[in-house]
């Protein structure tokens, strides 16, 4: 047993001799390569500022910029008022509500059936996201013209509203959701029917 220990130490010295080396070696091709990442950074920075400078420049880009705000510049000009904005206001609490309870509460009912979509997660993520900054940009909008903002019945009244049609719309997303882990069971299993 001894001799077989003795006969393994070289082994093992140069084994441990190496193993630092090659963590100095790992960790200077890290550092290179976290150079050369904040290298590249650095220059797509750059290069996007510079285009946005040019495209800043361009007559052609501020008549196009023009031409996309004109009409919402309108529209918004026609909608400056307080009823308009407490339908925004309780169509954007709306879609917050529902789609948070989406995110949570129907997720974890679909998970219980042992199935998950990820694409329907990001398309709740992403409808939360929408509708949070609408209801922060709807605020906004209205503090600066309308007095829907001044009045608690308004905004009380609003919320509500926008807490019951997310609830509903979270329900029927909940529902759309079942339906489609249903279908894809069934699919599945006239699948394995057909190879059999």
């Amino acid at each position: 047993m001894l001799t077989r220990a003795l006969r393994l130490w070289p082994v093992v010295f140069l084994f441990l001799a190496f193993m630092p080396r090659a963590d100095a070696q790992e960790a200077a091709a890290d550092e290179t390569a976290s150079e050369k990442a904040s290298e590249i950074v650095g220059d797509t920075r750059e290069t996007v500022r510079e285009i946005a400078e040019d495209v800043d420049q361009s007559e052609t880009a501020r008549e196009a910029s023009a031409g996309i705000l004109k009409p919402i510049y309108l529209l918004a000009e026609h909608m400056s008022f307080s009823s308009f904005h407490w339908a925004a206001f309780a169509l954007m609490v709306a879609g917050v509500v529902g789609f948070a309870l989406q995110l949570v509460f129907a997720k974890l009912v679909v998970l219980s059936k042992m199935s998950l979509s990820f694409t329907e997660i990001i398309s709740d993520a992403m409808g939360l996201l929408i509708s949070l900054i609408g209801l922060v940009l709807t605020t906004q909008a209205a503090a600066e013209n309308s007095s829907f903002p001044d009045s608690p019945a308004a905004v009380l009244s609003a919320t509500a509203l926008g807490v019951v049609v997310g609830f509903l719309h979270y329900r029927w997303g909940q529902a759309q959701e079942v339906q489609a882990v249903e279908g894809r069971r069934q699919q599945a299993k006239r699948s394995d029917g057909d190879k059999k």
